[in-house]
C-alpha cells in the first residue's frame, strides 16, 4: 500500500489530540446506535465503496466526542465507536483491501477493550477471525474463536453464535467437516435465544438463513458440491432481490458448487447474473468468488461452456478497471 492510500485508510482513526472540550449530550449515544442499523441495511443494498467514507466520518465524530464525554455517556460512545469501527473494517474487507480491513479490526479491538464490554471484546476477536478466514489461515481462525468461547457462559447468545460460525469456517479451511457440522448445530440451538438489545452484530437475525449460509459456504470450501448446491438453492429462496451484494456472493458460491458437482452449464447460467451484480456493487468478495468459480471450471476450459464463462468474467474484469 502506498503512503497516500495508507493515510486515507487511517485518517479517521488517527486524529491527533487533545481537542477543545465540548458538552456531549447523552442522547447522542442513541443517535449513533440508530444510525448504525441504517448503515447495515445500506451495506446490503449498495456494497462497500459508497459507504466507507460516510461510516468512517461518523466514527471520527464519535472519537472526537469520546474525548470530552464522561461516565456512562463516554462508555456508551466507546461501545458505539467499536461497532462503527467494525463496520468500517468489514467495508474495507468487502472492497478487497485487506490492509485497511486489518487496521480497522485492530481499531475495533482497541476500543472494545477500552469499553470493558465483554460482549464487544468477543465480537472484536470474531472480527479478527474474519480477516484470517479471508487469508485462508484456518488454524488462526479456530484459535481466535476458541479464545472468545473460553468464557462462553458470560457472553450474549449472538456473540457465541458468531464465534461458533466463524470457527466453523476455520474448521472448513483445515478440512474438518465433522467440526463444521458440530459447531453450526450448536449455534442453531442458540439462535432462538438471540435478542437485539445490543445494536451491533445482528447479522444472525438480519440475514435470511444465516446459519445455512455458513454451512453452504463451508461445504463448498470442503468440495461437497452436491450438498452445497442444495443448500444454496434453499438459502437464495429467502434472500430478497434488493439485497444485491449478498445475493451476488451467494450465487457465485452456488455456481462454484454446481461446477464441483459437475454441472458446468448450470454454473455458467448462474454466473451471468452474478457478473451483472458484481459490476453494480463493485464487491471484491464477489469477484473473488468468481475467481474460485473459474478454477472449478478448469476441466471445461477449452469446451464451449468454458469459453462462455471466460467471456462473462472478462466483462467483470473490464468493469473493475
Amino acid at each position: 500500500m502506498n503512503r497516500r492510500a495508507l493515510a486515507s485508510v487511517t485518517a479517521a482513526a488517527l486524529v491527533v489530540g487533545p481537542m477543545a472540550h465540548q458538552h456531549v449530550d447523552p442522547a447522542l449515544v442513541d443517535y449513533f446506535q440508530q444510525q448504525l442499523e441504517g448503515h447495515y441495511r445500506a451495506d446490503m443494498f449498495l456494497g462497500p465503496h459508497d459507504l466507507i467514507g460516510t461510516v468512517s466520518a461518523q466514527y471520527q465524530l464519535i472519537d472526537k466526542l469520546v474525548r470530552s464525554a464522561r461516565g456512562e455517556t463516554r462508555r456508551g460512545l466507546l461501545r458505539a465507536g467499536a461497532a462503527y469501527a467494525a463496520l468500517v473494517g468489514w467495508l474495507y474487507q468487502d472492497a478487497g483491501d485487506m490492509d485497511g480491513a486489518a487496521f480497522w479490526r485492530g481499531v475495533t479491538q482497541e476500543i472494545a477493550m477500552r469499553s470493558r464490554d465483554p460482549h464487544l471484546i468477543g465480537y472484536s476477536l470474531v472480527n479478527q477471525a474474519q480477516v484470517r478466514t479471508d487469508l485462508g489461515d484456518g488454524h488462526a481462525v479456530v484459535e481466535l474463536c476458541e479464545a472468545v468461547l473460553d468464557d462462553a457462559k458470560h457472553l450474549a447468545p449472538k456473540v457465541r453464535i458468531m464465534a461458533m460460525q466463524q470457527q466453523a469456517h476455520g474448521a472448513s479451511l483445515i478440512s474438518q467437516r465433522r467440526a463444521v457440522d458440530q459447531l453450526l448445530d450448536q449455534a442453531a440451538r442458540l439462535l432462538p435465544s438471540v435478542d437485539d438489545e445490543l445494536p451491533w452484530g445482528n447479522a444472525c437475525r438480519r440475514t435470511p438463513g444465516y446459519l445455512e449460509v455458513q454451512r453452504a459456504t463451508c461445504y463448498g470450501r470442503l468440495g461437497l458440491g452436491v450438498e452445497a448446491s442444495s443448500l444454496w438453492t434453499q438459502v437464495l429462496a429467502g434472500v430478497p432481490e434488493t439485497a444485491r451484494r449478498d445475493r451476488g456472493v451467494y450465487m457465485a458460491r452456488q455456481a462454484t458448487a454446481a461446477a464441483t458437482a459437475r454441472e458446468p452449464d448450470h454454473a455458467v447460467e448462474i454466473a451471468r447474473t452474478v457478473a451483472t451484480i458484481a459490476l453494480e456493487t463493485r464487491s471484491a468478495r464477489m469477484r473473488r468468488e468468481l475467481a474460485l468459480l473459474e478454477q472449478a471450471m478448469l476441466p471445461w476450459h477449452d469446451a464451449p461452456v468454458g469459453r462462455d464463462l471466460s467471456e462473462i468474467l472478462a466483462t467483470v474484469s473490464e468493469g473493475s478497471q
